[in-house]
């Protein structure tokens, strides 16, 4: 498993990663160690392995390689704390982990370690999928639905649930019928909002996100990113605004800030194209 590529020695690296673990192993260390990190459990630090998740897929998609190594090192920061816990109640260890998650590469890319071949990505993928049900003897496709919701944002989770859902036939025939699926979830969510209570509302309106969301499969858009994209072009057009005016925002009236807001629109477009 050679890899020809240049950069960083193995040696090295694995070095770096011994001093990284014994730091964390020092400051959690019970006499001499930080209060803060000897306070933290794998519960408490759940927030910061996503808030760093989303952080470093920020700085990814920035694309400024300084930030991209920062984030990484948060990241791997939070994988390495987790198994210093881990380690000291007994449980596993880093090399435990690594150890399962290299058993797991080789055994999902029989194509690569093995002597199966494959002609694309996609039987790559529907490879990857076989041999992880048959690891967890065929579960249920429910219980592998119920995973994506308990452990992915709701969005990507949607995605996730209805591609396989369709994986088995489960889906519709054509895109007329996606549409006309969306156009009834919204008579119904409409009719729950002159109608029904907040309850029969919000899920209504979950119907209808997750109609959309079959759209948006269909035409093989990613709806995260469709609404990360819509979020920053506000956020850009906003600032846009505060530069135009010489007067706080809140103290523009509807149609001052409505003025403001289609200048700042077209200035942005002009500046895209």
């Amino acid at each position: 498993m050679d890899d020809p590529r240049p950069g960083t020695s193995p040696g090295s690296a694995l070095a770096s990663l011994a001093e990284l673990m014994a730091i964390v192993a020092q400051l959690r260390h019970p006499q001499n160690g930080c209060p803060w990190d000897l306070a933290q459990t794998p519960q408490t630090l759940m927030p910061y392995i996503i808030e760093e998740a989303y952080e470093t897929v920020d700085a990814l998609r920035s694309g400024d390689k300084n930030a991209i190594c920062e984030e990484l090192g948060d990241l791997l920061l939070q994988v390495i704390l987790q198994c210093q816990i881990a380690q000291e109640r007994g449980e596993f260890s880093l090399q435990e982990v690594a150890q399962g998650i290299s058993t797991k590469l080789i055994r999902r890319h029989p194509h690569v370690f093995g002597n199966m071949s494959v002609k694309d990505s996609t039987e790559v993928r529907q490879n990857w999928e076989k041999i992880k049900d048959e690891e967890q003897q065929h579960p249920p496709l429910s219980q592998k639905l119920a995973k994506y919701h308990r452990s992915l944002p709701p969005l990507a989770a949607t995605m996730k649930i209805s591609l396989q859902a369709a994986a088995l036939g489960f889906d519709w025939e054509t895109i007329e019928g996606v549409w006309a699926k969306f156009d009834e979830e919204m008579a119904e969510f409409r009719h729950a909002l002159e109608r029904e209570n907040p309850d029969r509302q919000e899920a209504e309106l979950g119907d209808v996100l997750f109609s959309l969301i079959q759209i948006a499969r269909w035409h093989k858009l990613d709806p995260t990113q469709a609404l990360m994209g819509t979020n920053q072009r506000f956020i850009d057009r906003l600032a846009v605004m505060e530069q135009q005016t010489t007067k706080p925002l809140p103290e523009c009236n509807l149609t001052e800030l409505e003025q403001l807001w289609q200048q700042a629109k077209q200035q942005l477009e002009v500046n895209h194209d």
